[in-house]
């Protein structure tokens, strides 16, 4: 995302430069955060006026598409619940990690046109190991593991590199396949997974899962929830 914005604000850049600056510009006055008032020469008195320089047409669909760039596709929860039917591969990830979910929108966005993936939400109640290869939480908070249409479980790059396969976008983890790439691509992978918790802010493993098995016994007790 970052690098969209900085794409698109340098194109903005490049072409305001090249719009002729008229003689006196408007500018915008704020004499108080909630009044706005537009006048041809900027004020002789900086202590009540903040003058910002107002965007011309040109400037403004720029900053317009600069917006646009840098919004991410909102997922609403019926899309979440929805699985394909004939899904190829099944990706369990972590519905807490804030990272984790930009990638998981991402992939979900790309998976309405090709319907080949069905999302699993590991912290979700209702998930079950036992539907998903005896894949535990704890061991799947661990890495990401995907599992595909025939049983099979793949962790690590290999798991990113099939599910980006499945919707068309293979050649970004493509060098992954390839020496000395192969060699150190899952090490690499396995630093990030191992502070994930530590860089998205979150508490460490242990306390996540004493959490959980809290919460799993007031549920067992009350029936209020499910674990």
């Amino acid at each position: 995302m970052i690098l969209r914005f900085a794409a698109a604000a340098a194109s903005a850049s490049a072409s305001v430069s090249r719009i002729s600056k008229p003689h006196n510009p408007p500018f915008l006055s704020l004499p108080h955060p909630n009044t706005l008032k537009f006048h041809n020469q900027p004020s002789h008195n900086p202590r009540n006026n903040v003058l910002l320089p107002l965007p011309s047409r040109s400037q403004r669909c720029y900053i317009r598409a600069i917006s646009d760039a840098t919004v991410e596709p909102e997922i609403s929860k019926k899309e979440q619940n929805e699985s394909p039917k004939d899904w190829k591969i099944k990706m369990l990830y972590d519905g807490d990690c804030p990272l984790c979910m930009r990638e998981v929108n991402m992939l979900r966005e790309r998976n309405k046109s090709y319907g080949t993936i069905k999302f699993v939400d590991i912290g979700s109640d209702d998930y079950s190991p036992e539907e998903n290869q005896g894949l535990d939480y704890e061991t799947v908070m661990g890495r990401i593991h995907a599992i595909l249409s025939d049983g099979s479980v793949v962790t690590d790059v290999e798991a990113f590199r099939r599910l980006y396969e499945h919707v068309g976008l293979g050649w970004v983890y493509a060098i992954t396949k390839y020496e000395p790439i192969a060699k150190i691509a899952d090490p690499i992978y396995g630093v990030w997974a191992k502070y994930r918790l530590q860089i998205t802010g979150r508490p460490p493993i242990e306390e996540i899962l004493e959490t959980r098995k809290k919460k799993g016994e007031v549920c067992k007790d009350s029936n209020a929830c499910k674990m």
